[in-house]
């Protein structure tokens, strides 16, 4: 069983703080999705007969780690579905990467264009036939010897967002080959976390912040530390 870290719970949402290595939806992969762990924890946890409803709200990669939301019911699952459309849910990154950016905080705005056979995006600068805007807030919140970590908050959702954008800036992400850092990290991970979310509740109708602990992992702990003083 993989033992699933839940972070949040009511009877409505359920969210988990995913692993780096983890899926969030089944893939060609054929390995076993997050939300079927969440369906088991469920259905062991309550003693549930029959199959367990979890709705698959949004998605990150699987090379990071960090916050997933899942919904419990249709109603919540149609609501969340909803405020993700409307841009209603803030969600905040942390990424550790080996560059310190030009400017200590900014926005960037590119236009990204998904290549589907490479499953890779490309950022340029102008408008580009096929290419969705992309804008994001990064701020540079401490550093360490080697490396930098930006806090990241993505104003639209695109395919690689961070990861492509970051890069273009001159700051890969550590670990992230494919978007130019020079080694792979031994886990396969990235150092890119889904550190926060914020939303209004949608059945209670109550701000909701829900923050996520950043892996087990060195690098990640001394700047856990680093912020906490």
């Amino acid at each position: 069983m993989n033992e699933i870290e839940v972070l949040y719970e009511d009877n409505h949402i359920i969210a988990v703080n995913k692993k780096s290595s983890d899926i969030v939806q089944g893939d060609k992969t054929g390995d076993t999705p997050l939300s079927d762990f969440v369906k088991k924890y469920l259905k062991e946890k309550y003693n549930k007969p029959g199959e367990v409803f979890v709705g698959t709200v949004h998605r990150i990669d699987r090379p990071v780690s960090g916050i997933i939301l899942f919904a419990k019911t249709s109603k919540a699952l149609s609501r969340l579905n909803a405020m993700f459309q409307t841009k209603d849910i803030q969600k905040t990154y942390w990424a550790v990467v080996k560059n310190k950016p030009a400017a200590t905080s900014g926005k960037l705005v590119h236009y990204l264009k998904k290549n589907e056979a490479k499953n890779m995006s490309k950022a340029f600068v102008k408008e580009t036939l096929g290419a969705l805007r992309s804008e994001l807030e990064y701020e540079l919140i401490c550093n360490s010897d080697n490396y930098f970590l930006l806090e990241i908050k993505p104003l639209t959702g695109r395919h690689h967002q961070i990861r492509v954008q970051l890069s273009a800036m001159g700051c890969p992400i550590k670990g992230d080959l494919k978007y130019g850092f020079d080694r792979s990290n031994k886990d396969a991970s990235i150092h890119l976390h889904a550190r926060e979310i914020e939303f209004i509740h949608p059945v209670k109708q109550e701000k909701i912040v829900i923050v996520a602990p950043t892996p087990k992992e060195r690098l990640w702990l001394e700047f856990e530390k680093q912020i906490a003083g």
